[in-house]
Order: C-alpha cells, then sequence, then structure tokens
C-alpha cells in the first residue's frame, strides 16, 4: 500500500509531460515563423529577379 501512495503523489512525470508539450508548442511556433519568413522571402527574389528582367 505504501508503494502504491508514493506512486500516486509523485509528480515527476507530470513534469515531464508538461516540460514535452511546452517544448511541442515552441517547436510548432517556430515551423510557423520559418514558413511565413520563407514564402515572404520567395516572394522577394522573385520581385527581384523579375525586375532585373529574368
Amino acid at each position: 500500500m505504501k508503494n502504491i501512495a508514493r506512486f500516486l503523489k509523485d509528480e515527476s512525470g507530470a513534469t515531464a509531460i508538461e516540460y514535452g508539450l511546452i517544448a511541442a508548442c515552441i517547436s510548432v511556433a517556430i515551423i510557423a515563423v520559418v514558413q511565413g519568413v520563407g514564402t515572404k522571402l520567395t516572394n522577394t527574389f522573385t520581385s527581384i529577379s523579375n525586375g532585373l528582367g529574368n
């Protein structure tokens, strides 16, 4: 019974899950920003290329 009680009070697993969720959210945000910047860069270089007559 003591082992079960100790297991139920142990929060280290919950902390690891929280850190995992935070890391996942940060990863999604970084991917979204990089994709947005990539699209803008593509448009910018296309405009430059068209302006140079290529």
